[in-house]
């Protein structure tokens, strides 16, 4: 989620993934498509320096709007298989209509001139180069001046094929990262997330839209035979029990949705359910706390840290503890003491990817605890993520405790966070 808002400070600084889930159902139930503030914020910075030699009235802007769950459920668990790393190109939608073909081609030279690397090129993704060394290169990516908008891709649309031979396809897909290559995991699914504008002569474009909700169902069933075989049963049954009492449309719809949701999480649940390691060895850490400094590496999956970093309001609070990359880690017991009762403050485990870091695991300490050991993931259970298991990415050749927000101690009122490193013990 991107609501970066601060509100109530004492929800504030709690964990991303607790504060998201409840925005996420609720935004799932009411089938939203728009994103948020800041996203719509990012396409416009896009679109801005894209049409900079062009008046209001030579363009339209369709969307942005968010990825149908259907079509997110195809491209990640149809599509690309269930253990495949793979890039999301499109989460977020816009598209930018031109009124003639000549504006249209002022605005392909412009992305031509601007990043020539990443036009007509055939993209090497995580799965293509490996994970590690595709996050360096986006790292080392062109931005869009003023702004943390990577593009990583730029081609013609595959509708264009025929218009390819002649050299003149008149609809474009762009393609970029905001800030950073979101990171994503579901069981043994992992994914990057991007977003896409695509850019069209509008008499071009117009005349492709479809309906594409009819066409994803359709290969998510001819990939899943035991799914489309509960499916024809199911609408069968409540054939042959049809009421001559009309049902409103809107039990109807509820009813489909909440089927559609069993039918997710039945796969959902599969992916889960082999993912099994077996342990190699065991490796204890004994911390011993460091010097106050803020994290220098940009976080894939919990960007408020990236925010907070630059605002100090994030520290390191342990670490880094070296681990070798070429093996594979799981976390089986995470857990720390706080010698005083400190307030309004996070705590989490980080490991290192790539240039980058993402979040393993994260509890809000709320008023404080004590002397008392704070877990964040104990043998069975992470209490973030709620898996059982807390898998390490790839190559990943470190870890690191941190912990953000503004700390309190009520009976000290020139608390800092050098005295919350002289209070924790790892």
């Amino acid at each position: 989620m991107d609501n970066l808002d601060r509100g109530d400070y004492s929800k504030f600084y709690v964990p991303s993934a607790l504060q998201d889930a409840p925005k996420c159902k609720q935004d799932m139930e009411e089938k939203k498509t728009a994103p948020s503030a800041r996203r719509k914020h990012s396409f416009e910075k896009l679109i801005a320096f894209l049409v900079n030699e062009l008046t209001e009235d030579d363009y339209q802007v369709q969307g942005p709007v968010l990825k149908p769950l259907q079509s997110l459920f195809n491209k990640m668990f149809i599509r690309r298989g269930q253990t495949a790393v793979s890039v999301i190109g499109d989460m977020t939608r816009a598209t930018l209509l031109v009124k003639n073909e000549k504006d249209l081609r002022v605005i392909v030279k412009r992305v031509e001139e601007a990043f020539p690397s990443i036009h007509g090129k055939e993209f090497q993704g995580p799965s293509e180069v490996g994970v590690v060394t595709f996050l360096h290169q986006v790292f080392k990516m062109k931005k869009v001046p003023e702004s943390d908008i990577i593009p990583y891709r730029f081609k013609a649309n595959s509708s264009q094929k025929k218009k390819m031979d002649k050299g003149k396809p008149l609809l474009y897909n762009l393609n970029f990262f905001d800030g950073i290559p979101e990171y994503h995991r579901v069981g043994t699914t992992e994914m990057f997330v991007a977003f896409e504008l695509q850019i069209g002569y509008e008499a071009e474009v117009n005349g492709l839209r479809v309906d594409h909700l009819a066409y994803e169902e359709g290969r998510i069933l001819k990939a899943q035979p035991l799914l489309k075989a509960y499916k024809e049963a199911h609408e069968k049954s409540s054939e042959s029990h049809v009421s001559t009492t009309a049902v409103p449309s809107s039990l109807t719809e509820k009813s489909e949705s909440q089927d559609d949701m069993k039918l997710i999480a039945a796969v959902l649940e599969g992916n889960f359910f082999n993912c099994k390691y077996r342990a190699l060895d065991q490796r204890e850490i004994d911390g011993k706390g460091t010097a106050p400094i803020s994290p220098e590496r940009l976080c894939l999956n919990n960007k408020r840290l990236n925010i907070w970093a630059d605002q100090r309001k994030a520290m390191i609070l342990d670490g880094p503890f070296e681990l070798v990359p070429s093996r594979r880690y799981s976390v089986d017991l995470m857990s720390f003491k706080m010698a005083r009762r400190i307030a309004r403050i996070s705590v989490g485990l980080f490991a290192y990817f790539g240039p980058y870091v993402v979040q393993i695991s994260a509890l809000f300490l709320g008023c404080g605890r004590e002397k008392e050991e704070v877990s964040l993931i104990k043998r069975g259970v992470n209490f973030l993520t709620m898996e059982s298991i807390s898998m390490l990415p790839p190559k990943c050749d470190g870890v690191v405790l941190v912990a953000w927000g503004e700390p309190r101690d009520f009976f000290d009122k020139e608390f800092t966070w050098t005295k919350v490193k002289e209070s924790y013990h790892g």
